[in-house]
């Protein structure tokens, strides 16, 4: 009983800590790239899924997409949608790096700016992209099943605080 009621107090700030973590990683993926839209789009083309016209369009359009998710995950605002929401778009980027892997690509993945063909020689780890995205999938699956978190806009939207939704 004890232990229960305790989860119910400390899950609602713990989406809030991965609400906070997810907002500051795509603010940043998103801020790194968005001074260069065209390397951005060099960088998705690198990974050789799609033909050049698209990657640059989804480039160019990535890094506001970032930023937009950042800005609803830092304020809580419609939280179980831009949680679901980052959830698809790492299990995009999981997919991604997993295919230039087993293709034997060398490329930076252009997570945080820059991206494209690696020099040759150079040999990319892809081992740690896959574990940064795969813990941030868990933390946008956690707040997607927990999307009630304290301090958060969608709390005055919906008039109810963490507690009542966690209840």
């Amino acid at each position: 009983m004890a232990y229960q009621r305790l989860t119910i107090v400390i899950r609602p700030w713990l989406a809030t800590g991965a609400r906070l973590v997810l907002a500051v990683v795509f603010a940043l993926a998103g801020w790194a790239k968005v001074s260069d839209l065209a390397g951005s789009g060099r960088a998705v083309n690198a990974y050789q899924l799609m033909p050049f016209g698209v990657a640059r369009v989804i480039g160019a359009a990535l890094p506001f997409v970032e930023l937009a998710l950042a800005v609803l995950l830092l304020v809580g605002l419609a939280t179980r949608l831009a949680a679901g929401f980052a959830a698809g778009l790492l299990t995009v980027f999981l997919v991604g790096i997993s295919s230039v892997w087993a293709r034997g690509l060398s490329i930076d993945c252009g997570c945080f700016g820059g991206g494209g063909q690696l020099a040759a020689g150079a040999h990319p780890n892809y081992f740690w992209d896959l574990v940064r995205d795969l813990a941030l999938l868990a933390l946008a699956v956690f707040l997607f099943l927990t999307p009630r978190t304290p301090v958060s806009v969608d709390n005055y939207v919906l008039g109810t605080t963490a507690d009542e939704g966690a209840a």
